[in-house]
C-alpha cells in the first residue's frame, strides 16, 4: 500500500512538472490572436506560480530535461482540460486535418477497400495519376515500392500512409488484376486529388433531387450550387438535403449554403463567449431555393455546421428536419498556428440557433459520460423510440409559425425516424460480420469487369440485374464459406442484402456513387419517410411554379 501511495504521489509530481513545462513552451512559441488583437502580451497574475515552478525547473532540476518532446505529449491532456472540442494538433495531424477541410489531398487518385486482407481499387479518380498510368477497379494492391500490403494483415489507414505524399513524388504499386498470370508494375507521381464533399446528387423520383454533403469543406458551396443546378435541369421541384454522418467543417460554408434555402436577411445562427461579443450572421440575399419544398436528414453522426444549418431552417420555419437528435456540438474552434507547423483548435464561443438554442450539448468535467453519450441514446432507447429523446421544458422556444422546439444540446427533427433494425437476424449479422456482401461484390465485379464497364445509366443497370441470377449466385457463394441459409432466415434479411449487393456492384462501374447510393436509398428508411413527407399535399402545394435556377458556372457571390 505505501509503495502504491509513493507511486501515486511520483506521478503526480510528473504531471505537474509536464504540465508546467508545456506551458512553458507554449509560453515560448506563440502569442494567442485574442493577446494580438488587444495588446495582451503575458498571462494574468493567477498564472504566476506556474512560471516560479518553470523558472526552478530550468534553474535548478538535476538533470537535462527533453522539453519538445514533453510538451508534445502533455499538450493533448492540458487541451482535454478545457473541453471536448479544445485540441492540440501535431505537424502531421494539422496537415492532414487542413488536407482534408480544403478539399484536396496529394496521392495517387485511388478510392479502395480491403474486404478479404487486400486492398482493392473500387474507383479511379478521372484525371487523377493513378487514371493516367493506368490503374483500373478491381486491381488488387499487392506491393507498395518494397512493401508486401497483401495477405499480411496490414491496417487500411498504414495502406493509405504509405499511397499518400507529397505532389511529385513517385510510388511503385504491383498489382493483381483479374485474369493476368503476373503482377503489373506502375510508376505513379503523387499529385494533388480533389476531394468532392457533395456525395451524390440524383433524382430520387421525377420531381425530387437528393443531394448528400459528407463535410463542410473549402469546396462544398460551388459543389452544391453545381449539384442544385444539374438537378433543376433534371426537373427537381424539391429537395431532400442529406447531412446525416456529416461532422461540419468550414463555417461561412455552412452560411453560404444555408442561405440558399432562405429569404433575405435571415438569422441563420448567432456567437457569443466570455471574450468575443456576440456576432450575428444573417443572409445577404434571396436564396434560390428559398421557397422550394425542403427536407433535412440528420442522425446523432451530424455536428457543428450541420447542426447550424438544420437549426436555422427549423428556427425560420423552413422545410422538414427529419431522422434522429444531432450530436450536439455547438463550441467555435478558432484556429492558432505556430512556428513548427503545428496548432490548436481552441474552443472560443458558443453556437445558438436564430431562437437562442444552444447546440452544444452538455459535457460538465465527466469527459468519458461525453465521449459515451451516443452508446446512452442506444441504451436508454433514443434511437428507437421518440418519447426517450430528453426535452426540457425550461429550454422550450417556439417559432413565428408556432412550432414548439427544444434546446438543451443537439437539433430534435421534426420527424423522428427510428434506427432501422428491419431483417437484421442471426443470418444477416453472420453473413455481415464476414463482409460477405462485398468480398462477393468485387468478386462479381472482377468477373464481368467487360459488361459492367458499358453501363452508363441506374436504369441500364436495373436492366443488367434483372436479367442476372445474381441472387442464386450470392447464395452458392456464402454455402461455400460454410453458411447453410434457412429459408425462412434467408426471407426476412435477402432482399436487403441483395440491394446491398446491388449498390456495391454498381459503385464498381463507372456510375460509381451515383449508381451505389440510388441503391442503398430503397432500403434507407430515413430517406424513404423523407419523400413520403414531401409528397404530402401541404407540402407540395407550397412550390412556387416557374423556378428559375441561373445557369451552371454563374457567381453567385454578391
Amino acid at each position: 500500500m505505501e509503495e502504491y501511495q509513493k507511486t501515486r504521489r511520483t506521478g503526480a509530481i510528473v504531471l505537474i512538472v509536464l504540465i508546467a513545462l508545456a506551458i512553458a513552451g507554449i509560453l515560448r512559441w506563440t502569442v494567442f490572436r485574442e493577446q494580438n488583437r488587444t495588446g495582451k502580451n503575458s498571462l494574468g497574475r493567477e498564472w504566476s506560480k506556474l512560471e516560479l515552478i518553470l523558472s526552478q525547473i530550468q534553474n535548478n532540476y538535476v538533470d537535462s530535461v527533453d522539453v519538445d518532446s514533453f510538451i508534445e505529449k502533455t499538450l493533448p491532456y492540458i487541451m482535454e482540460e478545457l473541453d471536448p472540442h479544445s485540441i492540440y494538433l501535431s505537424p502531421d495531424e494539422l496537415r492532414s486535418a487542413d488536407e482534408e477541410l480544403r478539399g484536396n489531398i496529394e496521392g495517387i487518385g485511388i478510392v479502395f477497400n480491403v474486404p478479404s486482407d487486400t486492398a482493392t481499387v473500387i474507383n479511379v479518380v478521372v484525371g487523377g495519376p493513378s487514371e493516367k498510368m493506368g490503374l483500373q477497379p478491381g486491381d488488387k494492391i499487392i506491393k507498395v515500392d518494397t512493401q508486401t500490403v497483401a495477405g499480411v494483415q496490414i491496417p487500411q489507414d498504414s495502406i493509405v500512409r504509405l499511397l499518400k505524399g507529397p505532389k511529385g513524388t513517385q510510388v511503385d504499386v504491383w498489382v493483381r488484376r483479374y485474369g493476368e498470370p503476373d503482377l503489373i508494375g506502375f510508376s505513379i507521381v503523387r499529385d494533388k486529388i480533389p476531394v468532392n464533399s457533395v456525395d451524390v446528387a440524383y433524382m430520387a423520383d421525377s420531381v425530387t433531387g437528393y443531394i448528400k454533403l459528407s463535410k463542410f469543406a473549402m469546396t462544398s458551396y460551388p459543389e452544391v450550387l453545381g449539384a442544385i443546378s444539374e438537378l433543376m435541369k433534371q426537373g427537381m421541384k424539391q429537395v431532400i438535403f442529406d447531412l446525416r454522418d456529416n461532422t461540419g467543417g468550414y463555417l461561412d460554408q455552412a452560411l453560404k449554403i444555408t442561405g440558399e434555402f432562405l429569404d433575405a436577411n435571415s438569422l441563420i445562427v448567432y456567437t457569443e463567449g466570455l471574450h468575443r461579443e456576440r456576432q450575428d450572421f444573417y443572409t445577404k440575399k434571396r436564396g434560390f431555393c428559398y421557397n422550394m419544398p425542403l427536407a433535412v436528414l440528420i442522425n446523432e453522426a451530424s455536428a457543428s455546421s450541420s447542426e447550424i444549418m438544420a437549426g436555422a431552417l427549423q428556427d425560420n420555419d423552413r422545410g422538414t428536419i427529419v431522422g434522429r437528435r444531432s450530436y450536439g456540438k455547438g463550441l467555435v474552434q478558432e484556429p492558432v498556428y505556430f512556428s513548427d507547423n503545428s496548432g490548436l483548435r481552441l474552443t472560443v464561443a458558443r453556437f445558438y440557433t436564430p431562437l437562442g438554442r444552444s447546440i452544444q450539448k452538455p459535457y460538465g468535467n465527466n469527459s468519458r459520460e461525453y465521449a459515451f453519450d451516443l452508446m446512452e441514446r442506444y441504451r436508454h432507447g433514443e434511437l428507437m423510440q421518440e418519447d426517450s429523446i430528453p426535452k426540457n421544458d425550461s429550454l422550450r422556444y417556439v417559432t413565428p409559425s408556432g412550432k414548439v422546439l427544444y434546446g438543451g444540446g443537439g437539433i430534435i427533427p421534426d420527424v423522428f425516424v427510428p434506427l432501422d433494425t428491419a431483417g437484421v437476424n442471426d443470418l444477416y449479422l453472420r453473413i455481415s460480420r464476414q463482409n460477405l456482401p462485398i468480398r462477393f461484390s468485387m468478386n462479381y465485379a472482377d468477373r464481368n469487369r467487360k459488361a459492367l464497364s458499358a453501363i452508363g445509366s441506374i436504369e441500364e443497370m436495373q436492366v443488367y440485374f434483372d436479367q442476372s441470377a445474381l441472387e442464386q449466385e450470392f447464395l452458392a457463394f456464402i454455402r461455400r464459406q460454410g453458411i447453410q441459409p434457412v429459408p425462412a432466415h434467408w426471407e426476412e434479411c435477402g432482399s436487403i442484402l441483395m440491394t446491398q449487393i446491388k449498390a456495391y456492384i454498381a459503385r464498381n462501374t463507372r456510375l460509381e456513387d451515383k449508381g451505389f447510393y440510388p441503391y442503398l436509398g430503397k432500403i434507407d428508411n430515413v430517406l424513404q419517410k423523407a419523400l413520403e413527407v414531401l409528397r404530402a399535399p401541404s407540402v407540395t402545394e407550397l412550390a412556387e411554379p416557374g423556378l428559375v435556377f441561373p445557369p451552371a458556372g454563374q457567381d453567385f457571390d454578391e
